[in-house]
């Protein structure tokens, strides 16, 4: 009898396991609403599947009667815009700076302390800083998302870079490649792949940090729209709304995760994958 970590489910298995949670989690939701709806038909807190269509035709295929919008497009792209921004300054400055504290011994003796102390400092408690110093636009959302992941960024590129075989280094140097030869033509392209990596880690602290500056100051947004709903518990509302951003978080995790592996294909070569 083999054992359970040897037995490989097959493809028809492992999809069905892989809804299985889902399924469990749908169902017990539906229950739950239906008792507490069977005592209480204007329960708020567990709106029917009836409701909640409702709220999702109300929010997204109708136009807004005060503004005209279709407020759940609206709310996205205004989410996306400062979410992509951000995440890509975040980038920028964690692959610049993640390379050259871990290839390069200066940087790393002046930046690992420092790097290192910035990663510890809750975001959201600079928030109203940020506020203060930007105002209440777009520019401090922005802000806080960047500088909420990029820490994260920075250090993990370090430790890829340091990871890094030396006999590759030595073996540029014997060639004769400059310090930026060696940056741009072993250590970028090697580090590229893992700077997708670490910026998929960081998406869900980023969608943390964007929602709640969404939430304080804000009049549009995904973030925004659910605590303005909050005030009226509106659940048909916010539940589709919780339930879209953890689409479109998925759906940039896939989008990197495909783009890195057609963009890198040597990193799968060898590993079935």
């Amino acid at each position: 009898m083999r054992r359970l970590i040897n037995r490989r489910p097959d493809i028809a298995t492992r999809f069905g396991l892989m809804l299985l949670p889902f399924v469990i989690a749908l169902v017990a939701y539906m229950v739950a609403s239906e008792a507490r709806l069977s005592v209480n038909p204007n329960d708020k807190l567990l709106p029917g599947w009836s409701s909640i269509s409702a709220a999702i035709d109300r929010m997204a295929f109708q136009p807004d009667q005060r503004t005209g919008n279709y407020l759940l497009w609206t709310d996205t792209m205004s989410s996306l815009q400062r979410l992509g921004i951000g995440v890509a300054v975040a980038t920028l400055i964690g692959g610049i700076f993640g390379i050259l504290q871990g290839l390069i011994p200066h940087a790393r003796a002046t930046l690992s302390a420092f790097t290192g102390v910035l990663s510890m400092i809750p975001p959201l408690a600079l928030l109203p800083i940020l506020f203060i110093v930007f105002g209440l636009g777009e520019l401090s959302k922005v802000v806080l998302v960047a500088i909420g992941i990029a820490p994260f960024i920075i250090r993990d590129l370090a430790l890829r870079t340091e990871a890094i075989p030396h006999e590759e280094i030595i073996k540029a140097q014997t060639l004769g490649a400059s310090t930026w030869q060696i940056i741009l033509r072993v250590v970028v392209p090697q580090m590229l792949p893992r700077l997708i990596d670490a910026v998929r880690l960081s998406l869900g602290a980023a969608w943390l940090f964007l929602i709640a500056a969404e939430a304080i100051a804000s009049d549009s947004g995904l973030g925004y729209r659910i605590f303005l709903m909050r005030r009226y518990l509106a659940m048909d509302v916010i539940l589709p709304y919780v339930m879209w951003i953890t689409f479109l978080a998925f759906a940039l995790d896939l989008v990197l995760r495909l783009f890195q592996r057609v963009a890198f294909r040597w990193m799968y070569r060898g590993n079935g994958a």
